[in-house]
């Protein structure tokens, strides 16, 4: 899995959906399954199905609030995704037993921003380093607590500085939209960008208006 400038759609609703952010130039489609806060986007059943109908090259990645490596390796090989997120409180012994589960799957640990634990979360950044092929940066919620898909932002001084002092790649998210997305590459210098709430409509659905101009502005960000 390819981190340089990567964008990130999450929150796939169906097979229309995804090739419509196919045709937008998005090559990481996010599943949202088995989760502690939020309502899923789609059945297991149904999202197994839509991750065999991809493309070669395009990344399906498992967001998930799962902790334990044996069950988080079976349910990623149900699915058949190239890359499981992981934003539930796993230890690092069982992430590392994952690892060694699946040497083939990549695996990106979340670094939730809360008020005040940047020292936490840099301590984090070392501790999974050895087995995490990136990170991905995101906002907790304290009124639902959520830990992603919160559609607020953070404070990108922290992200900014994750990506100083993290081995591994980070990817951004928390909050992104079209209308600051660029401004957030510019001031995080992130490996990537991952996006949600911020390009759907009031229906939930994906907007391929909004969807485009994200892209398009991501894209300006990196290339500055």
């Amino acid at each position: 899995m390819n981190f340089h400038n990567l964008i990130q759609i999450a929150g796939v609703r169906g097979l229309a959906e995804a090739e419509m952010l196919l045709r937008e130039g998005v090559a990481c489609l996010g599943f949202p399954l088995r989760l502690a806060v939020h309502r899923e986007d789609l059945e297991e059943a149904d999202a197994a199905a839509l991750v065999r109908r991809l493309p070669r090259g395009v990344d399906s990645v498992l967001i998930t609030y799962l902790d334990r490596a044996g069950e988080t390796a079976a349910f990623a090989d149900a699915l058949g995704v190239t890359a499981v997120q992981l934003h539930g409180p796993i230890t690092a012994a069982e992430f590392a037993a994952l690892r060694r589960m699946r040497p083939g799957l990549a695996l990106i640990k979340s670094l939730v921003v809360r008020p005040g634990n940047l020292p936490e979360l840099k301590a984090d950044a070392e501790r999974f380093a050895p087995w995490a092929d990136a990170f991905i940066t995101d906002t907790f919620d304290p009124a639902t607590g959520a830990c992603g898909a919160t559609g607020k932002t953070h404070d990108w001084a922290i992200s900014r500085e994750l990506v100083r002092c993290s081995q591994r790649p980070v990817i951004l998210a928390g909050g992104l939209t079209p209308d600051n997305v660029a401004e957030a590459i510019a001031a995080v210098r992130p490996a990537g960008v991952d996006v949600h709430t911020g390009v759907e409509d009031a229906s939930g659905g994906k907007d391929p208006a909004l969807v485009r101009r994200f892209v398009d502005r991501a894209r300006d960000g990196f290339g500055r």
